[in-house]
């Protein structure tokens, strides 16, 4: 049995304490994200004369998931604990300014990143919003990087690799926010919307990992993990590459055409081995009993 032992364990809940601090940053977004929903419920999403409650939802819970990602990932990124120091406080700092930003600015009728006849605050924010996102993107280069390192793989090989490939994703999705940006909203051509290549690119941070997660608690062929690994990652990546394609060209993801079709297989691709590794889970496990049945 290749379990890993207690000891590894441990020290695993040892490295994720560190990063309480993160992890709270993260859950205020879905706090933030409950009371606007709670809010849309009462009064409705849009406030006069260009702000809507409802994207502060869907933004402050989706920069929760994250913030919360990054904290789960951020101990094995094998950077030093000063730079790992700096990289948390610069990082919690800006999702909180972001929080505020999103919130506060939709509440009072204001679109946070398009000012449209607004106060000298609100174009103070706007472009302040706008630096937040650019160190943002660039932080998370500099962390992405880590992950490329000899030394990191060295140490984690099975969640740096899987994490490796959520950094390529990760990385697609900024490109896709900074097209968001040129564009001066989601939507191009007849039916694009650059949103769910933005948002599935981010996803990959809680997918991809999840699958080398998984492979490490199993007991089977130490040489079939990595391969389950590549698989999810390069499917994921080339379902990313249709969806921004079909986009790209000007066209909805839902309709019934070759990109989105390939694309919801290379998805499909992407969880089978998270299906096959929950099934060993559950092969395994009845093989225990069957043993300590026979035992007794």
């Amino acid at each position: 049995m290749n379990q890993p032992s207690h000891g590894t364990t441990n020290q695993f809940v040892k490295l994720y304490k560190q990063e309480t601090w993160l992890m709270l940053a993260g859950l205020i977004g879905f706090l933030l994200a409950g009371i606007c929903g709670i809010w849309v419920l009462l009064n409705g999403g849009p406030v006069a004369p260009d702000g809507d409650v409802s994207k502060a939802i869907s933004f402050t819970a989706a920069l929760g998931i994250f913030t919360i990602s990054t904290a789960a990932i951020l101990p094995v990124s094998g950077l030093r604990p000063r730079s790992k120091s700096i990289f948390r406080c610069c990082y919690i700092f800006l999702v909180l300014f972001s929080y505020f930003a999103e919130t506060v600015q939709n509440f009072r009728g204001v679109n946070p990143r398009f000012v449209q006849n607004g106060s000298a605050f609100d174009v103070v924010i706007a472009i302040s919003f706008s630096a937040v996102a650019l160190l943002l993107l660039i932080l998370y280069l500099i962390f992405g990087l880590q992950y490329f390192r000899k030394q990191a793989m060295k140490a984690h090989p099975e969640l740096v690799l899987g994490i490796r490939y959520a950094m390529i994703a990760v990385l697609i999705s900024f490109a896709a926010g900074i097209w968001i940006s040129i564009n001066a909203g989601r939507f191009t051509g007849i039916g694009g919307n650059i949103i769910w290549l933005h948002g599935l690119g981010f996803h990959a941070l809680q997918a991809i990992p999840f699958v080398a997660w998984l492979s490490l608690r199993k007991s089977f062929n130490p040489a079939a993990k990595p391969i389950l690994i590549h698989m999810s990652g390069i499917a994921y990546l080339l379902g990313l590459v249709a969806i921004g394609w079909q986009t790209l060209l000007g066209y909805s993801i839902a309709e019934w055409s070759l990109l989105p079709i390939l694309a919801g297989n290379c998805f499909l691709i992407a969880f089978t081995p998270v299906i096959w590794l929950l099934r060993q889970t559950n092969a395994s496990a009845s093989a225990l009993l069957s043993s300590h049945a026979r035992n007794i």
